[in-house]
């Protein structure tokens, strides 16, 4: 048998698995940005480039395995045994891919004094999640949800370590025992936005995308304010979330700096 004899119909055997891996890469990216990143958490958590490289990996590696061992000569068992085994590797790469990004997704969208802060299931140390209020004790699979953080007061007995922790990466939005309704902080919230004329002067080459967000929710500068968003793991790195003010609701989310 020829090498064209013997690499046409592994290319095409190869190219079947290849549409049939895109199809398993397709559901699984409508499980992961449908319900588990939600736009615009893909940028915001880092769940674009974890999923693009689990997925890069599994979709290439399976068909080019595929074209490796395929070969009409073999014996039907045992070239469904390789095909299988292949198979098996790959949905097995691509559950421990799954699970990775689910141990990595956002959990909460969280008020944090003067700025918003998302917070990754990898964020919080599980142990402690007995310490937080019931309704939020169990992270859930639904996409992230907004909470509130209580921030200590100077008059705390550990004030001074509850900044050192923050100074360290734990902020209060990563500590269940800080957590809150959301709705209880909604005053605070309301007090401390900032004015979207602000945000405008700071980037004028903006002005049609601020313009553009608050069209789309049937807001204007004086029904809408903004504040900063952390989110460690965004790209590009400087957010902000734009809330309505009569309900302290976000609304929409720019890759701006607002500090």
């Amino acid at each position: 048998m020829s090498i064209r004899e013997r690499l046409q119909p592994a290319l095409r055997a190869a190219l079947l698995h290849l549409c049939a891996s895109a199809l398993v890469a397709a559901l699984a990216a409508a499980l992961v940005f449908g319900l588990w990143y939600p736009a615009p958490y893909g940028a915001l958590a880092g769940g674009f480039a974890l999923f693009t490289l689990v997925v890069a990996v599994d979709v290439v590696c399976g068909p080019l395995l595929t074209l490796v061992v395929f070969d009409r000569r073999k014996p039907r068992a045992e070239l469904a045994r390789d095909i299988g085994m292949i198979a098996v590797l790959q949905l097995a790469a691509l559950a421990y891919g799954l699970y990775s990004v689910a141990q990595a997704r956002p959990i909460f969208l969280a008020y944090e004094g003067n700025r918003f802060r998302v917070v990754s299931l990898a964020d919080v140390d599980p142990h402690k999640l007995s310490g937080a209020p019931p309704e939020f004790r169990s992270p859930g699979y639904g996409g992230p949800r907004l909470v509130g953080a209580r921030l200590t007061e100077a008059t705390d007995p550990n004030f001074q370590q509850s900044i050192v922790e923050s100074l360290q990466g734990l902020h209060p939005s990563f500590r269940p025992e800080r957590w809150v309704p959301y709705e209880s902080q909604r005053a605070s919230l309301q007090a401390e936005l900032k004015p979207l004329a602000a945000l405008k002067s700071k980037h004028p080459q903006a002005l049609a995308t601020i313009d553009g967000a608050l069209a789309e929710h049937g807001l204007n500068d004086d029904s809408a304010g903004y504040l900063p968003l952390d989110a460690d793991k965004a790209d590009p790195p400087d957010w902000v979330v734009i809330v309505e003010r009569a309900t302290g609701l976000p609304r929409a989310f720019l890759p701006l700096d607002g500090w």
